[in-house]
This record gives structure tokens, sequence and C-alpha cells, in this order.
């Protein structure tokens, strides 16, 4: 398998529909992200000592049909201010440890490619977990680990379809067909290795409150000792980042905040739609509380973000500053 320089979750299709729409970075100022318009004017503003990697989350992809990017304008810009930026692709419906093998695999090639000991890790929703496992199992090619807005606590959501639902029974088999399918079709589109079967019940086990427990006993580095305690900044040697959303209804183009707004439902506390902003913690927590739905952290759907707002690509390259100061 190439691992492709060039760039790239649950909605393909509707992403696939609205490819014609898009809005540019926004310049709103937050605390603790510099301007926008500041952070353009640097070539070597995001030139991180080494390669920023990308993991997508669930139902994620790299590039479907070559147009539609998982990391909307994401790459393009860390790239474009000196970042080396690979985003990688996995299997779009399977559990961490099974994506955390493929994801690492691709690194393992990233790493004899570049030339470089080890990669900034920048996982999404499931790729955040996807990428614990691969710092818990090769902590020597992880210079820094950074989630966003995943799941570390589990998802509420999750837990909803699993309980709401028989092993065996019908509700069960439909989320298995739909499920498994959608991430089939979203592999195919995307030009993603169909050798690897899908497992949406895998996936959500993954990301239920139980299976969390059992991630989390493996792989404990950067989390707290109780839900929204004091997390840990480094886990020894590497450092470890994260920001999260909590919110939903966020632009009222985008068709997908609907949705996200639907799914909060299920959740008590505040939450970008599908993970809450307790279970977001991990490491150094850079922020919990973006006017980001759980698509808007990846730009999504496609630039449709809030106007008020910092750009989800200011965010990144702020990071990527952050990195790069950091020697990392």
């Amino acid at each position: 398998m190439t691992i492709r320089a060039p760039y790239p979750h649950l909605l393909a299709l509707a992403l696939t529909a609205c490819a014609g729409a898009a809005s540019d970075t926004q310049t709103a100022q937050v605390p603790g992200i510099p301007d926008a318009n500041s952070l353009s004017s640097a070539k070597d503003y995001t030139k991180a000592a080494y390669p920023i990697v990308l993991a997508h989350g669930l139902f994620g992809w790299r590039t479907i049909l070559g147009t539609v990017d998982y990391w909307y304008k994401i790459q393009d810009d860390l790239s474009s201010s000196g970042a080396q930026v690979f985003a990688t692709e996995v299997t779009a419906a399977q559990s961490a440890e099974t994506r955390g093998e493929q994801l690492l695999a691709q690194i393992e090639q990233i790493v004899a490619q570049t030339g470089a000991a080890k990669v900034n890790l920048v996982g999404h929703s499931q790729g955040g977990l996807d990428a614990r496992y691969v710092m818990g199992v090769r902590p020597d090619l992880i210079a820094s680990l950074t989630t966003v807005a995943s799941p570390h606590l589990g998802a509420d959501f999750a837990d909803f379809l699993l309980d709401n639902t028989t092993p065996g029974g019908f509700g069960r088999k439909v989320i298995d067909v739909l499920g498994d399918g959608l991430g089939s079709v979203i592999d195919l589109i995307s030009g993603k290795d169909l050798s690897q079967p899908q497992d949406i019940v895998a996936a959500l086990d993954t990301l239920s409150a139980t299976g969390s427990m059992a991630f989390n006993r493996k792989f404990p580095a950067g989390l707290a000792s109780t839900s929204c305690g004091a997390t840990v900044a480094s886990n020894g040697t590497i450092p470890l980042f994260s920001w999260a959303g909590s919110s939903t209804i966020t632009n009222p183009l985008d068709p997908i905040d609907l949705l996200l707004a639907a799914t909060s439902l299920v959740y008590s506390d505040a939450n970008d739609g599908l993970v809450g902003r307790c279970s977001a913690h991990f490491g150094k927590v850079l922020r919990d509380d973006y006017t980001m739905n759980h698509l808007d952290e990846v730009n999504q759907l496609l630039g449709l973000t809030s106007i008020f707002e910092t750009s989800p690509v200011a965010v990144f390259r702020a990071q990527a500053n952050r990195l790069k100061v950091a020697g990392l």
C-alpha cells in the first residue's frame, strides 16, 4: 500500500452531494489561538521537526472520488506553511485495535519513506483511539499525540444503539447491515483496501462505555482517574494534547447540523453531537468548548462552520506551530 502525501463520518453521500458548498477560513479571535491572518504570513509557521500524520474517525476516509477530503483544507494549509503532512486511511468501521494495527503499518511506511525517526500523530474521533493504540504498542514511533473530539470515555450514542438492540435481534441486524454497508461504500469510493472486513458492531463496542473501560485499562496514558478530572500532559516522554467542540447547530447552511442536534439528545453533558465534553479530555486539554460540532472539528461539511468561531483550519495550524516551538 502506498501512502500518498496528497490528502485524503458518517454521511459520505451527503458530503458528495454538497460538494459545491464551501466557506473560507474565518478570522474571529479566540483566547489561546493566534489570529488566523497572522498565522498565514509565515511560510515555516507549521514546520514541525517530525511529519504530522492525520488519522480519521469512524466512517472516515482520506479523499472521496478525489474531490472530498476528510481533513477539508487542513492538510493543504499545514503543507503550505511548512509542515510535512500525511493523511492515513483505515477500514471505515472496525474496532480501535484492528484499525490501530492498520494505522501502525502506515506510520511505519511513512517513517521509512521520509527518514524521520517518529511522527506527530493527530486523530479525530475514533482516530484518536486508533492513535492511542499505536502509541501503546510502538511509543518509539510517536513524537506527540493529539486527539480531536475522541471519545476516550465512550460515546453515549454508541451505548444508545447497543442498549436498544438485542444481539442477534432484528434491530442489531439492521445496524449491522446498514453500518457495514455504509463502511463498504465509503471504502470503495475512497479507494481503500477492500480486503479488510467491516464490523460496525465491533466499532460500537469500542466506542461504548464498557468497551472504553477495557481499552483504557490497556492504554491508560493521558487520561484522568475520574470523569472530567485532571489529565496528564504526557506519558512520561511523549507530549499529549486534545481539543474538542461542544456545540451542534453552528451554521444554518449545513444540513448535517440537524442530525448532530438529534444525536446530542442522548447525552447528559455538553457535547458536539457525538462526543461528550469530558469524554474528549486527554493529555493537555487545549480547549473543550469550541463552537464546533463533530464534523466542524475537521472543517466539514466542506467548510460550513460557525462564522463566530475560529476556523478549524486555524486551530490545526496553531497546534502545528505549538509542536514546532516544542521541537517536535
